[in-house]
């Protein structure tokens, strides 16, 4: 039973090519499954995070990350009565752009493109879905819903100001009405993926052995965690009492923003999705409480993690190598594989170079960025 908000595959405002409807799948559900047999989707495996992608089997990448944030989307919305689907296919996706080595990665590549319309990772998930992935005969890209695209583009919020490239080409074809907030589903999946990575982040930095436990268990929310933990097994051990406290935490988060979320829809009575994406705020957040305290947990990660000795010198190290490539195929394109020649042939500028050179960087993954950045630059 759907919510009068949620949205409805067979109300869908549709694609942007026509395609008949599948006789066993809804709208959402094809997408969703489109979404998981890309090649961008597959390539998460090997992105990164926060650590390299061979720095360890047990730390998270774009992949796992992607599923975790999936099946917390998954929960939230079908408590709250929303589409399940729809929310696990923006889940899924709102990662595709991310280029290789994270955010070192990204902030390279938007200096890099700062003379041709900058790059922003949510804007490349809308041109990978829209243009990159071509594997169709009818059309480029997976011709997804408006309503998933909708909540690939503005997930975190409308988007003002100017626009980057590679949204702005796509939303000119097909308006995704940016100046509004996002379907309930595409907000579940943007907390979602909040409560996941503040989660998971505290996890792989335990693993990778840049801060301890006994520092864990003073943070705000989780030294309540450990304490129940503590009151309910006695000397439990070493890792099973972090795993228990973290999963406390991760269940704290959850049930807050089920809590805002119900507590919102019950004031705002929306009678449909448009409705949400009209309130003029995002129906499902944090309490502030909540939110102010997972701010200092940022905070501490950011200097004992994010800004680690070892983390700080392999930014430098990966951020040189994408400094280093993306000059070269500017200068010389015919490195680039040959699918990718036949579009420098049609190029009419500069920056429709630098955007073809950019999408080829954005895709790789780290270790086949280290792997060309050593067989082109390093061996030369």
């Amino acid at each position: 039973m759907l919510a009068p908000f949620a949205c409805r595959p067979e109300q869908s405002r549709g694609r942007l090519y026509h395609e008949e409807d599948s006789a066993f799948r809804s709208a959402f559900q094809r997408d969703r499954d489109r979404i998981i047999h890309s090649s961008a989707f597959r390539r998460l495996k090997h992105k990164t995070q926060v650590f390299i992608e061979h720095e360890g089997d047990y730390f998270r990448t774009r992949l796992t990350h992607s599923i975790e944030v999936a099946q917390v989307a998954r929960t939230i919305a079908g408590v709250l009565g929303l589409n399940t689907d729809l929310a696990e296919a923006v889940a899924l996706a709102h990662d595709l752009g991310h280029p290789p080595f994270g955010h070192t990665g990204e902030d390279a590549l938007s200096a890099l493109m700062a003379p041709y319309g900058g790059f922003d990772h949510n804007a490349q998930a809308i041109r990978i879905v829209t243009r990159l992935e071509r594997h169709y005969a009818d059309f480029d890209g997976l011709n997804l819903t408006w309503e998933t695209l909708e909540g690939l583009a503005k997930h975190n919020g409308p988007v003002i100001g100017p626009l980057p490239y590679a949204l702005a080409q796509y939303n000119a074809r097909h308006d995704l009405e940016l100046h509004t907030f996002a379907s309930a589903e595409a907000q579940a999946a943007a907390l979602a993926d909040d409560v996941a990575y503040n989660h998971h982040d505290l996890h792989d930095g335990l693993r990778a052995e840049l801060f301890s436990t006994d520092e864990l268990a003073e943070l705000p929310l989780l030294k309540g965690c450990f304490a129940e933990v503590d009151r309910k097994w006695v000397g439990l051990n070493y890792y099973r009492r972090r795993h228990e406290a973290l999963r406390r935490f991760f269940g704290l988060l959850v049930n807050d923003v089920i809590g805002v979320a119900r507590a919102n829809l019950d004031e705002l009575d929306p009678a449909a999705p448009d409705d949400i994406r009209l309130a003029g705020r995002a129906m499902i957040r944090f309490t502030p409480e909540i939110w102010e305290q997972l701010q200092v947990i940022r905070e501490f990660l950011f200097q004992r993690m994010y800004r680690a000795p070892s983390v700080v010198e392999m930014r430098k190290v990966v951020t040189q190598m994408v400094q280093e490539l993306f000059p070269l195929f500017m200068a010389q394109p015919e490195l680039l594989p040959k699918q990718w020649r036949k579009d420098v042939e049609e190029v009419q500028s500069e920056t429709d170079l630098a955007r073809i050179v950019v999408d080829y960087i954005a895709g790789m993954t780290d270790r086949f960025a280290m792997q060309e950045h050593s067989r082109l630059i390093a061996a030369a």
